[in-house]
C-alpha cells in the first residue's frame, strides 16, 4: 500500500516524459504510433552567483537535486547550510540558483571543477587523482535488516516507477524502512540524479539515513557508494551488479552492499553481517 505522500510525488513525473509519432514494426507490419519518451534537459546549478555545473536530467523534483547533489558532493555539510533555492526556466534547460553558507562558498571556490555533463561517469572533470577517492567516511552504524524486508522492498519498488513504466528509459532511488516499506522514490534519466534527488527529499524531511535501506535500479558505481557513505547509509541494493571499484570503496567504508537482486536471490558483496536471514 502506497501512503498518500508517497501517491502525490508519484504523479509530478509528467513534465519528464512526453509523447512523440514514431513508426512502429513488429512482425515485419509498419505502423505510425504515439509513443511516450523520458525528457532529459541540462540542468545547471549556480551557488551564490558562480556557475559550478551542468548535468543532463529530468525536469522534475529539482529542488530535491540540487540539495541533494550539495550534500552528497561535500559542497555543503547540513541542509541547514542552504539558505534559499529557487529553479528558473531558461530558453537553453534550468537554472537552479542556490544560495549556501558563506564558509561553504568559500570552500567551493577553493576546488571548483568543471563538471560538465556528468551523466555516464563519476570522475569527469576530477582534476587528479587525490579527488577520486576524496570520501573518508567510515558508516560505523550497525542496524541490521532481515532478507525479507530487503526483497519485498525492492519488489515493491518496480510498481513505484511512473517514468520506468511510460519511457523505458530512466533509473530509480527509493527509500525503504526496516519493516520493507517503501517511503520515498525519485526518478531520472540519469542514475547518479535520481539518488541525488532521494537524498535531498529525505534531508528536507529530516529522515534518519542510518535507518533503512538504499535500492537503486542500476548498477552499483563507484559513485554511487560514495554517495551513500557520504550520506551515513549502510546498506545498499542494486538491482544490477557492482564495480569493482565500488565494491572496494564499500569495503572500505564499512557499507553493505548487495548486487543482483532478484525474486529470492541476491548477492552480497561487503559487510554482509547487517543482513539477516528470516
Amino acid at each position: 500500500m502506497v501512503d498518500s505522500a508517497l501517491a502525490d510525488e508519484l504523479t509530478n513525473s509528467a513534465d519528464s516524459l512526453k509523447q512523440v509519432s514514431v513508426l512502429r514494426v513488429r512482425d515485419g507490419e509498419q505502423t505510425i504510433a504515439m509513443d511516450v519518451i523520458a525528457v532529459e534537459v541540462p540542468v545547471a546549478l549556480e551557488y551564490n552567483g558562480i556557475s559550478h555545473v551542468v548535468m543532463l536530467a529530468s525536469p522534475a523534483n529539482l529542488e530535491n537535486f540540487a540539495l541533494g547533489f550539495s550534500l552528497s558532493e561535500g559542497i555543503i555539510q547540513q541542509a541547514s547550510e542552504l539558505y534559499a533555492c529557487e529553479v528558473e526556466a531558461t530558453a537553453a534547460g534550468w537554472l537552479v540558483h542556490l544560495e549556501i553558507a558563506a564558509e561553504r562558498f568559500m570552500l567551493l571556490k577553493e576546488r571548483r571543477r568543471n563538471l560538465a555533463g556528468r551523466t555516464g561517469c563519476g570522475l569527469c572533470g576530477t582534476e587528479s587523482l587525490e579527488q577520486v577517492t576524496r570520501c573518508k567516511t567510515v558508516v560505523s552504524h550497525r542496524h541490521h535488516f532481515t532478507e525479507a524486508a530487503i526483497l519485498n522492498g525492492m519488489h515493491a519498488m518496480q510498481n513505484l516507477q511512473p517514468m520506468q513504466k511510460q519511457s523505458g528509459a530512466t533509473h530509480a532511488a527509493a527509500w525503504m524502512t526496516a519493516q520493507g516499506q517503501i517511503e520515498c522514490v525519485r526518478e531520472d534519466v540519469g542514475r547518479h540524479n535520481a539518488l541525488d534527488k532521494l537524498i535531498g527529499v529525505m534531508a528536507e524531511q529530516k529522515q534518519d539515513f542510518t535507518a533503512g535501506v538504499l535500492l537503486i535500479t542500476s548498477r552499483a558505481s563507484y559513485e554511487m557508494v560514495q554517495k551513500a557513505a557520504i550520506m551515513n547509509v549502510g546498506v545498499i541494493a542494486a538491482i544490477s551488479a557492482p564495480t569493482s571499484f565500488a565494491v572496494e570503496l564499500a569495503e572500505q567504508t564499512e557499507v553493505t552492499l548487495m548486487g543482483f537482486m532478484r525474486d529470492q536471490s541476491y548477492v552480497v558483496y561487503t559487510h554482509a553481517d547487517r543482513v539477516r536471514r528470516d
